[in-house]
């Protein structure tokens, strides 16, 4: 249940539409859903503006399953991330390749349960380093979309070639939200960040060459930017930039 579902209950309820008992029993669920060895928050699309989020590494097929299927019957659409290829195949198996969109490069899933509402005030532009960072951008790119958000992608504009990135100058400069994604050194925030007017989330990436200290380096780059207005995320967490960028970008209800 989220916002606009509780506030069509209770309008429903106040206008006699709806029986007290029936929306007892439609509430019943929350705030949590008790399983085995999950306890499901079906809370959460209330508090948060989104519903709980699958994070599937270190879970079996089976448990990524039926946590999908719980929260689904909830009504919520689902996003499972950090993704296997079986556990991929098991919601398709589950859920049918209509009811989930899939993206291994991303290593993650969305199950709709019901259309992805528009709720971005502006485009959300997710900006790469390079071609080996795409993973991390890419899982940056669909929490975004599925958090109904637009997003234009710029990849592979790394600091080696900076004029790659002034091509998109106008693009950068029209988002509402920036989500940078760099690896080695992580130079690529402080550049952007000297660009644009708009927050800029930056995520360190785990690659590089023996002294990146896989993502270390650029973390640290990023954490000591000169540039105004950067905000940095773990290493490799596409996922909670994008998470932030939604709530920044995100119309009021």
């Amino acid at each position: 249940m989220n916002e606009k579902d509780l506030r069509g209950l209770l309008t429903s309820v106040a206008a006699g539409s709806v029986a007290i008992e029936a929306a007892m029993e439609r509430l019943s669920a929350l705030p949590f859903g008790s399983m085995d060895d999950a306890m499901v928050d079906t809370h959460r699309a209330l508090r948060l503006g989104f519903p709980e989020v699958i994070f599937s590494q270190g879970k079996t097929e089976e448990q990524v399953e039926r946590i999908a299927a719980k929260l689904a019957a909830s009504g919520n659409n689902v996003l499972a991330t950090r993704l296997s290829q079986g556990q991929a195949d098991r919601l398709l198996g589950r859920f049918g390749a209509s009811g989930v969109t899939v993206d291994m490069t991303a290593r993650c899933a969305l199950v709709t349960v019901r259309p992805v509402e528009p709720r971005g005030i502006g485009p959300i532009a997710v900006v790469a380093a390079g071609t080996s960072d795409l993973p991390v951008a890419r899982e940056a790119v669909f929490t975004a979309r599925s958090m109904g958000n637009e997003v234009c992608e710029v990849f592979d504009v790394g600091v080696a070639g900076i004029h790659r990135l002034f091509h998109h100058r106008d693009t950068l400069r029209a988002a509402n939200v920036l989500v940078v994604v760099a690896g080695m050194e992580g130079a690529l925030p402080s550049v952007v960040g000297g660009l644009v007017s708009r927050p800029v989330i930056a995520v360190p990436t785990s690659i590089g060459y023996g002294a990146s200290f896989h993502g270390i380096t650029a973390l640290l780059a990023m954490l000591n930017s000169c540039s105004p207005g950067i905000t940095v995320v773990n290493i490799d967490n596409g996922f909670g930039a994008a998470y932030a960028a939604a709530l920044i970008n995100r119309r009021p209800a």
